[in-house]
């Protein structure tokens, strides 16, 4: 799934604390955290591969426990597609620096009270490893495609 978005639930910020204006503005704009060039060129190249990617806004937790049934319906209430236990931090602080991003997740399981099943580490492991090779075969694909951007753009 493409992120168009977060929701920030982890309770912290990776900018607390001093700022070092070496690396940016105390107080960065997050309105286009996710570059929607990007995005659209993560899109392009799942296409020609045959694969679709959706599009959608990250719930992030703090974990490393699972969420709660309840935990997934204020996530859905609140505008969240998909849940996770990191990305965040890093596309903040890397908006920080003025980097553009483009974050792809994996889903590797359904959340809590979606399947009347305990979710389990194993599982997640289990599906990430049954679609590495999907996965590698799009980051080649859009990986020279984002550095060939960043040259026209530098």
């Amino acid at each position: 799934m493409l992120i168009r978005d977060h929701i920030n639930l982890q309770g912290a910020n990776p900018l607390s604390g001093p700022n070092d204006d070496r690396f940016g503005v105390r107080f960065p704009d997050m309105t286009h955290a996710y570059a929607k060039s990007y995005r659209e060129l993560a899109r392009e190249e799942a296409s020609k591969l045959g694969m679709t990617l959706h599009e959608g806004i990250y719930g992030a937790m703090l974990g490393p426990s699972y969420e709660t049934p309840a935990e997934i319906q204020y996530l859905r209430t609140i505008g969240a597609d998909l849940v996770g236990m990191s990305t965040v931090f890093e596309v903040i602080a890397a908006r920080h620096m003025g980097i553009k991003v483009l974050a792809i997740s994996c889903v590797t399981n359904m959340a809590a009270g979606i399947v009347d099943q305990p979710l389990s580490h194993q599982e997640v492991m289990e599906t990430g490893e049954r679609v590495r090779l999907s996965f590698e075969a799009l980051l080649r694909a859009v990986l020279p495609r984002v550095e060939s951007d960043k040259a026209i753009a530098g």
